[in-house]
């Protein structure tokens, strides 16, 4: 059987052993100057200096959702245990298992079957005084409506006297811009991902971006044991006071290596899912059995996954593998599993998007030979 087209592979520069074996030599591979360095580098991208690099976009979700619990801010919104999160099912599980794990509740949110984003209108009528944040997830790179968000939050407001704070799951985003700013710029706190497979790698980790220096400050604590690593202390091996317990989950110098090289490629790998994409845009405008999803011009893909829907979703599989072609829902519907089982709640625009959607290869690996491949089997077999 014939290797199939992959549907992800990994972009590593092909100069990544001079700058690897360089930090392994150094004598110091934890977070040091090279974690800096790579946040510097984020920070000069994406136009915010409140970038905060960790060793896994998971690991960001949990800070991001630590920071709710936060009793000395000014507008503290009382967030507890047992308080709701409002969140998509169609996801990773990475992006919701931290709700629970921080004592917190799911309340699951249907989608818009023309974006396989949350659904705004479900979202306002699913509001509660209890409703203490959204999660929501740019799927495949293209951005949720920012806008009608913020409306959201206002909805909320005059319903019982609070904003939720939203939560950006940007795994599938880096390098997305909605009205013209790059995600992580819109006021909310965004997590991005660098795992093997994203758009930019370092192996493993993750980043949280942050709408203000306080949250910022708080963060870098908090991803260090609560250990303030930049203070004069008399011993640096022995911390003073910790005010607040933290986590590790620090980002350290070798990922952060391979990072800053990687980032040398990160235009031209966009440039090329994006291309790709926006030829199988042209290409099935207007094929039978096919259902392209909304492309609005006021935000930019970073097309990680190209999504669209078909008919008879099993036999387009079945057909897509005989003509070797790697194809895949790529994430299961997180409410289906029994550990989130007593938030189970009905979602019929999931129920209709899982029998329907697809993904297909569209990644910088994907040739112009590839694609047309692609293409052709598609709108010969469909």
């Amino acid at each position: 059987m014939k290797d199939l087209i992959p549907l992800f592979k990994v972009h590593m520069s092909p100069n990544i052993g001079v700058p690897i074996t360089d930090v392994l030599t150094s004598g110091y591979i934890g977070q040091g100057q090279k974690v800096k360095e790579f946040e510097s580098v984020l920070s000069n991208y994406f136009g915010n200096k409140n970038v905060v690099t960790t060793n896994s976009a998971t690991s960001a979700d949990h800070l991001a959702l630590r920071l709710l619990f936060d009793h000395s801010a000014d507008d503290w919104l009382g967030m507890a245990p047992g308080d709701e999160v409002l969140t998509s099912a169609l996801t990773c599980t990475a992006t919701n298992w931290p709700i629970v794990a921080n004592g917190l509740k799911i309340k699951w949110v249907d989608v818009d079957k023309n974006t396989c984003n949350i659904d705004i209108e479900d979202l306002k009528s699913k509001l509660s005084p209890t409703t203490k944040a959204i999660m929501v997830v740019h799927w495949g790179g293209y951005p949720n409506d920012l806008d009608k968000l913020k409306e959201v939050q206002d909805v909320c407001f005059d319903r019982y006297g609070f904003r939720p704070r939203v939560i950006e799951d940007c795994a599938h985003s880096f390098g997305a811009t909605y009205k013209g700013k790059k995600l992580g710029n819109h006021g909310n706190m965004c997590f991005f991902s660098f795992q093997a497979i994203k758009h930019l790698t370092t192996v493993d980790g993750g980043a949280l971006i942050l709408p203000s220096e306080d949250l910022y400050k708080r963060t870098k604590l908090l991803r260090w044991y609560g250990i303030d690593r930049e203070s004069n202390r008399k011993d640096f091996r022995c911390e003073e006071d910790i005010p607040e317990w933290g986590y590790k989950f620090h980002m350290n110098d070798v990922n952060a290596s391979i990072g800053i090289e990687n980032f040398n490629y990160i235009d031209d790998v966009l440039n090329k899912h994006r291309q790709n994409a926006e030829f199988y845009n042209n290409e099935f405008e207007s094929v039978p059995g096919l259902t392209l999803m909304e492309n609005s011009r006021d935000r930019e893909s970073s097309y990680w996954i190209y999504t669209m829907k078909v008919n008879r979703q099993q036999d387009f599989m079945d057909y897509m593998k005989e003509c070797g072609i790697m194809v895949s829902r790529v994430h299961e519907r997180n409410d289906k599993h029994s550990c989130v089982s007593e938030f189970k709640t009905d979602l019929p625009n999931l129920d209709e998007l899982c029998g329907q959607m697809i993904c297909i290869p569209n990644g910088w690996w994907i040739t112009k030979e590839q694609r047309e491949y692609i293409a052709s089997c598609i709108k010969r077999g469909w």
